[in-house]
């Protein structure tokens, strides 16, 4: 099952949830509605996305309208949410760093959670040339590496300039995820190091043996108004309202049990001496 169908379901289990708190058949409900009855079967099954005007008549008829924002939210999510890598990077990665840059710069407050490589703010040159000719080879898109990487370099301006706050928390396994060598990930490491004294950004590492949470992909949010996912096929774009406060929760706890000053070095400190010793 796909994200989008995935999201659907969702939607549709909510739209049933207040059918039946409202005391109504799906044979009453469409009746009420002027649809055929396999319409309200389909909706509710995640087989056909509604409209913006099926929601606001759903909840009319169920008195529910106070939820008909976060709905048309979610509506608004599955239409526009899912664009594929291959589209996304058909002209190249560099125009995708760009696009990074330009929401970068409209947000105060950049969060991110990263499982398993270092994020592109605090990944110096080497490691990201290794990290964006992986993803190139991987999908088989526009080789403009040396563009790219560029463009990432670019981003990192944000580190340095401007009023805005960048909290990081990087799960321990990514100090250990070998990109490019142990001499890139000597010097991305050294580079976290040195990251930790600057005064815009938070550092934090996530250890390893942190209880399990839930099940939590690495994402990005801006101010709190949305969230993006990256999965191996595809980028997800997060608004509606009840499905942030999802990843507010997550990041509440990732943000609870991250080490941070002395302790983050240390950690770090711990992987570069692993690197060397393998190397």
């Amino acid at each position: 099952m796909t994200g989008v169908e995935q999201a659907r379901v969702v939607l549709g289990t909510r739209l049933r949830d207040l059918r039946k708190a409202a005391g109504l058949s799906g044979v009453q409900l469409a009746a009420r509605a002027g649809w055929v009855p396999s319409k309200i079967s389909k909706i509710e099954r995640g087989q056909q996305t509604p409209t913006a005007e099926d929601l606001t008549v759903w909840c009319e008829i169920t008195e529910a309208t106070l939820v008909l924002p976060d709905l048309l939210a979610t509506l608004t999510n599955i239409e526009s949410m899912w664009a594929e890598w291959k589209r996304i990077a058909a002209t190249g990665h560099s125009r995708r760093q760009h696009r990074s840059i330009e929401l970068e710069a409209g947000t105060r407050t950049i969060r991110n959670w990263c499982q398993l490589i270092v994020p592109g703010l605090l990944q110096t040159e080497e490691y990201a040339r290794a990290v964006l000719s992986t993803c190139i080879e991987f999908l088989g898109t526009a080789d403009d590496l040396d563009e790219a990487v560029a463009a990432r370099m670019q981003r990192q301006r944000v580190l340095y300039h401007g009023t805005r706050r960048i909290t990081i928390l990087l799960a321990e396994q990514a100090l250990y995820t070998t990109v490019g060598g142990t001499a890139v990930m000597a010097g991305q490491l050294r580079h976290l190091l040195d990251a930790l004294a600057l005064p815009r950004l938070s550092l934090g590492i996530v250890p390893r043996d942190f209880p399990f949470i839930y099940t939590t992909t690495s994402f990005a949010a801006f101010d709190h108004r949305l969230v993006m996912v990256e999965t191996i096929s595809a980028e997800l774009t997060i608004t509606s309202p009840s499905e942030l406060s999802y990843y507010e929760k997550a990041w509440a706890a990732l943000h609870r049990h991250a080490a941070y000053g002395e302790q983050a070095r240390a950690l770090i400190a711990g992987a570069l001496q692993h690197h060397q010793d393998v190397d």
